[in-house]
């Protein structure tokens, strides 16, 4: 069975427990990558009734949600249901620049707080896929599988694996989200190959250039690709300056030790360092 038949199949095995289970129909979770237009695409091909949503970071290029919203506008025109989801913290709205006065420290590579929050939410009581691929880092190659049960607790997630046992996700009477990612093992060149071969469009920022795309200024992107970014997209680096700016006023007013004396000083220590000293991991 080729790579496109088997993710197709995981596509349509996922399909069967989310109405199994929840009685709803699959969510396709979109980034506005390249992934994420693969996934969608099979998923038609599948034939499987679905519904595709999009968490709105706040801090994603112009490209990106003019892609996003491209892509639900000929999906609805198809009858897909498409929803943008718009992030909140403790009970309201919120975007990056008002996340990171409020949380008090920048987000970096290891206290990615920006993910939980404005990404990574919503899909609560629901069978949901994701783009994600074992080729994109060793972190995914050793920790994520073809369908997830998440837990904060590592010793309570459940991994299952083309030629593990289903049992345990087919007798889950459990109200609890279930990932399926269909392209687990493809490759960047089966991405590609595939994307070309049949015409799917695609984010326009990976013809600038782009190998991933994501929100401006991410700590887990090189340090190269977050000067090109804040070259290209300037405002952003305002808006961090500004957001660092009240958040070293909130670290004043709470009594918090602090060597920054501005929000440019904290801008360029998070651009070329971005670690705290004893700063841990929330997985650590």
């Amino acid at each position: 069975m080729d790579k496109e038949q088997k993710a197709i199949e995981r596509l349509r095995e996922a399909s069967f427990h989310s109405e199994r289970l929840y009685q709803v129909p699959l969510l396709v979770t979109t980034s506005g990558g390249k992934n994420s237009d693969l996934c969608l695409e099979l998923a038609q091909r599948a034939g499987i009734p679905f519904e595709a949503v999009h968490n709105h970071t706040t801090a994603d290029a112009p490209e990106t949600v003019y892609h996003i919203r491209e892509t639900f506008r000929r999906l609805e025109e198809k009858g897909i249901s498409c929803t943008v989801n718009m992030p909140t913290y403790k009970g309201s709205r919120v975007t990056m620049w008002s996340l990171i006065p409020q949380k008090l420290i920048p987000a970096t590579r290891l206290v990615r707080y920006c993910c939980s929050v404005l990404k990574e939410y919503g899909g609560a009581n629901r069978f949901i896929t994701t783009g994600v691929r074992w080729a994109e880092s060793t972190a995914r190659r050793n920790g994520r599988a073809l369908f997830e049960k998440p837990h904060k607790n590592k010793e309570k997630r459940i991994l299952l694996n083309d030629n593990d046992d289903r049992r345990v996700l087919e007798h889950c009477g459990m109200k609890s989200r279930w990932i399926c990612n269909p392209i687990i093992d493809w490759t960047d060149e089966d991405v590609w190959a595939y994307i070309e071969a049949e015409h799917i469009c695609t984010n326009p920022l990976y013809g600038y250039g782009f190998v991933r795309v994501g929100c401006i200024g991410c700590p887990l992107t090189t340090m190269k690709k977050r000067y090109v970014e804040f070259a290209r997209y300037p405002q952003y680096q305002t808006a961090y300056v500004h957001a660092f700016d009240r958040m070293l006023a909130m670290r004043r007013v709470r009594g918090l030790p602090t060597d920054w004396q501005c929000g440019e000083d904290v801008f360029h220590w998070w651009l070329e360092d971005g670690v705290l000293p004893g700063q841990i991991s929330f997985d650590d």
